[in-house]
């Protein structure tokens, strides 16, 4: 399996961003870390291993840059407001800069598949409804979706409004996005064991329904907890869906 370790320059974050690339060829996927993780995250802990069969076969091709969650929504010494500010730092980091990357070498114009587990799962759901013409596929595992789980009551502040999916997909009237989303594909996992929090997952469907938006909402068994051990067995199952439908 071709497989670089490389540094990216970010002129939104001032730093050098590590990231991962796994695989020769197929739609890019551009994986978020968990809280706070680094881009060796997702290799170390399988699930390279565990979508090898895609990798290798040239369906997909991984990429994994590191988190900024330590300076934003987990800082917990800043305000919501200076916590969004960082994350939108970020957010110019992946659209202006890393996209643009990854585009580039693959020679690749259409949508990227946006996953995560965790904490990536919500930068996935997040990044994909905001930016649908970019990641035209979102897999996310095990997410929280309302921000205030990681930064409490935000008052009337915008700025973090528009980061928290629960919230500002419910009152979306843009018919643009709307349209957008009913081409794109959008896939939420959860397990109904130990550690996850499924009523994240249960307010994000009734946005989607709310809305009429075309989404897979998949609810593992009560023995299925918010760990690796699972995320390696749906991740692989879901790829595989997505060979099925001639998505990849």
């Amino acid at each position: 399996m071709f497989f670089e370790n490389r540094y990216l320059h970010s002129q939104n974050l001032g730093r050098d961003m590590g990231f991962n690339v796994y695989g020769h060829a197929g739609k890019p996927i551009l994986v978020f870390p968990s809280s706070g993780g680094s881009h060796a995250e997702y290799g170390d802990f399988g699930m390279i291993a565990a979508c090898e069969p895609w990798i290798t076969s040239g369906k997909v091709r991984f990429y994994t840059p590191d988190s900024y969650d330590n300076e934003s929504w987990e800082a917990s010494w800043k305000s919501p407001h200076d916590r969004a500010l960082a994350h939108e730092a970020y957010a110019r980091f992946i659209i202006d800069e890393f996209v643009p990357l990854i585009r580039a070498e693959n020679d690749w114009q259409g949508g990227l598949l946006a996953t995560g587990c965790s904490m990536g799962a919500y930068h996935a759901v997040n990044f994909g409804l905001k930016y649908p013409t970019v990641f035209d596929t979102v897999i996310s595992l095990s997410g929280l979706y309302d921000i205030r789980f990681l930064c409490g009551d935000y008052g009337n502040d915008e700025l973090v409004y528009l980061n928290s999916p629960v919230d500002y997909l419910g009152n979306l009237a843009d018919t643009w996005f709307l349209e957008q989303y009913a081409k794109n594909t959008y896939i939420i996992c959860t397990g109904l064991g130990p550690w996850e929090e499924v009523e994240e997952t249960k307010k994000l469907e009734r946005a989607f329904q709310h809305k009429h938006i075309p989404g897979w909402f998949d609810y593992w068994g009560e023995d299925v907890s918010h760990d690796w051990i699972w995320w390696r067995k749906q991740m692989p199952y879901y790829l595989g869906k997505l060979v099925e439908l001639g998505q990849l």
